[in-house]
């Protein structure tokens, strides 16, 4: 058996709507928001007296971000939240966009900040920006 795609990527948060808020600035839809909780779903992801708020996020193209907000247990913090790109784990995730430009200027205006940006030669320009809870996006624009 083969994997046949990639379904979702899990962001914990602890502010679910600010991160909902950006992400949908990003041009993502919310696709659907629920609570789960119980014996069930602690034996799926190894904790006991789990409570949650799901909010699955959905990319044009129909790839998924979860964005969780753990109400019990409460969610643990390693490390300060700005933390840089060399960090060990996932730090990024990345969107292809059609001007960089006005993406930058929508998402600084949400309060992200702009981490820094350069260009390959005439084929792609790259942005990395910060969001809420530290979250690092990539913006690529590819030229020509």
């Amino acid at each position: 058996m083969t994997v046949k795609r990639m379904d979702n990527v899990l962001i914990v948060v602890d502010d679910l709507e600010a991160t909902k808020a950006f992400f949908i600035e990003l041009d993502l839809k919310l696709e659907g928001e629920t609570t789960v909780e119980g014996p069930l779903v602690g034996s799926l992801i190894g904790l006991k007296d789990v409570r949650a708020t799901l909010a699955m996020m959905r990319t044009p193209d129909g790839q998924g971000i979860e964005l969780d907000k753990f109400h019990t247990p409460n969610a643990i913090r390693f490390g300060p939240v700005d933390v840089p790109v060399n960090t060990l784990g996932i730090r990024r995730v990345m969107f292809a966009v059609d001007d960089i430009d006005a993406v930058v200027v929508r998402m600084r205006a949400q309060g992200a900040d702009l981490i820094g940006e350069m260009q390959y030669d005439d084929t792609y320009r790259l942005a990395y920006i910060r969001g809420p809870e530290g979250i690092i996006i990539g913006l690529a624009e590819q030229l020509g």
